[in-house]
């Protein structure tokens, strides 16, 4: 890509969104690094002093408090490491308030959990405090709370290139970028000889997901495929995404000069409706639907709805109206969706045909279980999700 067309494709977003991960703020020793802090917010202001909008997502909570605390290594006992993460959380945004108010720029706490963006009450609030934030020319910095947040109540977010990616949906003309332990999207495994880290991605299609893709399991490998699922919601969306060496130096300010650091993923000329948006990336799924191969293959590749004949079994509970994950046989998403009965009803009529609801369950209100216009594709097994 020259390098006119890469500037201008980030001259083109009104707010930056920045994620860093443990492994970017970490050292050796497992603990916070403060000169790598120092660093990261010394960029972000300059990128702020250069009339752009800056969020920042940053991971580093329990590394913060391991430092703090004196431990020598990460709990493992869930209580223990809701505690570091609450005494770490403290410390790593004191942190990040010196470096900033040494350039003359402030930072603002905002810790979520998943039903924050579920709820479309909070989903609003939680974008109007943002957007207040910005006015007031505070950097916001953004973090799951890990004191509340346990995967057994289904309030996480999954990691924060998920959450990077929904608050990256929650503003205006957006770009997000991940900085990352690796210097970018490899047209091949990284450690290969050869190995190189591919410039642009126009649309992520299968060929580049064939690259994070185990060919023998056909599951994501490592960190990379929950970075470009996020890329694919974000890029869907209609804005740019950039994964990029986190500990490069000066990497944001060399990244919006236009060079050609990291990879920069395009955004699609057909954006994604805002209510799919939310129904595939932004709301939390309150089960799954389990598909067979016929039923994948008429949502990926035919855009057709998910009837109960494809479906071969049902986990969770959920009422009608609830969003679902829809599963195929090797556990792996491809889409969620708006259901159209509970949980029960679901169980009852898998695997049969439409007219033969009527008579399990009484009445055939719908004979979709989840409408496509209710639907959102968003695996890595499938192309970047529709309009």
């Amino acid at each position: 890509m020259e390098f006119s067309t890469r500037k201008s494709v980030l001259d083109s977003a009104q707010t930056c969104v920045v994620k860093v991960g443990s492994r970017v703020l970490t050292g050796p020793d497992g603990q916070l690094d403060r000169d790598q802090v120092g660093n990261l917010a010394s960029q972000l202001t300059t990128l702020t002093e250069q009339s752009r909008q800056v969020v920042l997502v940053s991971s580093g909570a329990v590394a913060s408090g391991v430092g703090k605390l004196g431990l020598t290594a990460r709990p493992t006992d869930l209580a223990l490491l809701q505690a570091v993460a609450a005494v770490g959380q403290a410390h790593l945004i004191q942190t990040y308030e010196q470096f900033f108010s040494a350039r003359g720029k402030h930072a603002g706490q905002v810790l979520l959990i998943a039903d924050d963006l579920d709820d479309r009450i909070r989903y609003l609030n939680v974008r109007n405090t943002l957007l207040s934030l910005l006015r007031l020319g505070v950097i916001p910095i953004i973090n799951e709370n890990d004191t509340v947040a346990v995967e057994e109540l289904m309030t996480t977010f999954g990691d924060n290139d998920r959450l990077a990616a929904m608050v990256a949906g929650l503003l205006p003309r957006p770009v997000l970028v991940i900085l990352s332990d690796v210097q970018g999207l490899y047209d091949r495994d990284p450690t290969a000889e050869g190995a190189k880290v591919i410039p642009s991605v126009e649309q992520i299609d299968q060929s580049i997901l064939n690259l994070v893709i185990d060919r023998r399991t056909g599951l994501s490998k490592g960190g990379m495929g929950s970075k470009l699922r996020a890329a694919q919601f974000v890029t869907s969306s209609g804005s740019p995404v950039i994964i990029a060496g986190g500990r490069v130096e000066n990497i944001l300010p060399r990244l919006f000069s236009g060079e050609e650091v990291g990879t920069l993923f395009l955004p699609q000329s057909r954006s994604l409706a805002p209510r799919k948006r939310w129904i595939g990336f932004t709301a939390q799924a309150a089960g799954k639907i389990h598909i067979d191969d016929g039923a994948v293959k008429a949502i990926v590749y035919e855009g057709r709805s998910l009837l109960a004949i494809g479906i071969k079994e049902v986990s969770g509970q959920f009422e009608k109206g609830d969003v679902v994950a829809i599963v195929d046989g090797e556990g792996e998403e491809i889409a969620r969706g708006l259901v159209n009965y509970t949980a029960a009803e679901v169980r009852q009529i898998r695997g049969c045909r439409s007219p033969r609801i009527a008579e399990i369950l009484g009445q055939r209100p719908y004979e979709e279980v989840v409408h496509r216009d209710n639907m959102a594709l968003v695996g890595l097994k499938t192309s970047s999700p529709e309009s």
